[in-house]
């Protein structure tokens, strides 16, 4: 069928400028082809990596924000409770304190501890449903930050750095790897709350890359996603014409400010919204899913009904192909205990314990966990020393963080804090390390994900990370 629609320019230096850019553009795509790593299109998600080798396809990162107590849940210190309310040992080196509460007692932890499963793992009785699964877990009590406050904590635990402006973890998943279902998000963020999360929407978002990358955030309670559904009036036909005239109007305008990713991940926005108003309602319609099921997520309970939703929606998600969830628990950085701890904590590890050992047990069941990666942790941990008496102040110096799935060996402890959990003393993970860890349980060489932004080769770990391939499962 001829096309009669022509573009024709009206001068000759319109004419000359097209030209030259066409030429270029066949330049660029001989240079692209030879490295796809070195690409910087806004389209759909796609793999920018060759085949992977690890057992892991999807991430679902349960982020605790405000920094929960490690020395009060997966790492316990005997010689803490003996020390309490004396000072710190001068044996000890005074870290620098958020909150600057000098010369603070020590502080008792008054949990229970067991022991479970065939590994013997230690597991305070704030997480005795997750403890349960202690034999999937591998739990790194070795993490080491270096942001000593939410802002810079959350930021590096997102992206790396405690600065903003660069990609977050699910971008460079999703750049590195792509989309399994392009009826759905790649990356996917969802708060259990309407708090804001420190740094907000930059915690989940492209940075430098392009933006089609970033998170796309569901809805924690009602409809998932808002205005998924047509107009009443509209039918799926017109809806399609609308969308064919806004991209071409978009891409009119956008043909002379090809530096500009925004407008292409906004076109792509428009056709993802399209398909998802076909696909979406069905991955998220948790009414398909058995009162058991809900029941075993903690639905059925109000303390746990949120969380609960959350991670029952995450595992629907992961189903489908979607390849990064992040869960944000205590959005706003309710997990901060600068006072009342066992107050605080109890109410949060009461309102996540059973959500997330249900998702574990639900993912075990479907033959899903070995392919889905769990996380746990937030952007640090708590000190040994008290503040206003019975609080923590932050501690970025060695705190805990769980793995599970995607290939991980559970059962096993890696790494250690000294004897009060104040500085990590035994194979310390830091932010860059953790991110290497999980790129490498995906079968992606961390030092081989690269984005090139002014010239620079990027990475997720700044070119500091090391991948702990000690902590996976014999294939």
């Amino acid at each position: 069928m001829p096309c009669h629609n022509y573009d024709i320019p009206g001068s000759r230096r319109e004419f000359l400028r097209r030209a030259g850019c066409g030429f270029g553009s066949v330049a660029l795509a001989a240079l692209m082809g030879e490295s796809v790593l070195g690409a910087t299109g806004g389209g759909v998600p796609d793999a920018r990596l060759p085949a992977r080798a690890g057992r892991a396809k999807s991430v679902i990162f349960c982020f605790m924000e405000g920094g929960p107590s490690h020395l009060d849940t997966f790492d316990r210190k005997p010689l803490l409770n003996k020390l309490a309310g004396q000072r710190l040992p001068s044996s000890f080196k005074v870290p620098v304190l958020a909150m600057g509460e000098s010369d603070a007692p020590l502080l008792e932890c008054k949990r229970t501890w067991k022991q479970y499963g065939q590994s013997g793992l230690l597991v305070s009785d704030w997480f005795a449903n997750v403890a349960e699964h202690a034999d999937d877990l591998a739990v790194i009590n070795s993490c080491v930050s270096d942001g000593i406050n939410h802002a810079g904590g959350v930021c590096q635990m997102n992206t790396g750095s405690i600065f903003g402006g660069r990609p977050s973890l699910g971008a460079w998943v999703n750049y590195g790897l792509g989309s399994e279902n392009h009826d759905l998000p790649g990356f996917v963020v969802i708060k259990d709350s309407e708090g804001t999360v420190v740094n907000g929407v930059r915690n989940w978002g492209s940075g430098f890359m392009p933006a089609v990358h970033q998170g796309v955030e569901f809805e924690a309670d009602g409809t998932p996603i808002k205005y998924l559904e047509s107009p009443k009036g509209v039918s799926p036909r017109q809806q399609r014409e609308k969308l064919d005239l806004l991209a071409k109007l978009n891409r009119d305008y956008g043909a002379a400010r090809q530096d500009n990713t925004d407008l292409e991940a906004r076109i792509r926005a428009y056709e993802l919204a399209f398909t998802m108003q076909a696909a979406a309602p069905s991955a998220v319609d948790l009414g398909r899913e058995t009162a058991e099921t809900k029941a075993l997520y903690g639905m059925d309970q109000p303390e746990t009904a949120v969380y609960g939703r959350n991670c029952l929606l995450a595992r629907r998600l992961v189903e489908n192909g979607v390849r990064f969830v992040q869960l944000y628990s205590g959005a706003g950085s309710k997990w901060d205990s600068h006072s009342k701890l066992e107050e605080n904590h109890s109410r949060l590890c009461r309102a996540v314990d059973k959500p997330i050992a249900g998702l574990l047990a639900d993912l075990k069941r479907r033959g899903l966990l070995d392919e889905t990666l769990v996380i746990w942790g937030g952007e640090f941990g708590r000190t040994p020393m008290s503040e206003q008496g019975g609080g923590r102040d932050h501690n970025p110096t060695g705190f805990t963080m769980w793995m599970a799935g995607g290939g991980v060996r559970g059962g096993q402890t890696i790494g250690a804090t000294d004897e009060l959990g104040l500085y990590a003393v035994d194979k310390r993970m830091h932010v860059h390390d953790l991110h290497a860890t999980i790129l490498y349980l995906l079968g992606v060489d961390h030092t081989k994900l690269v984005y090139r932004h002014k010239g620079r080769p990027e990475r997720i770990d700044l070119n500091e990370g090391h991948a702990n391939t000690a902590i996976n499962s014999p294939a």
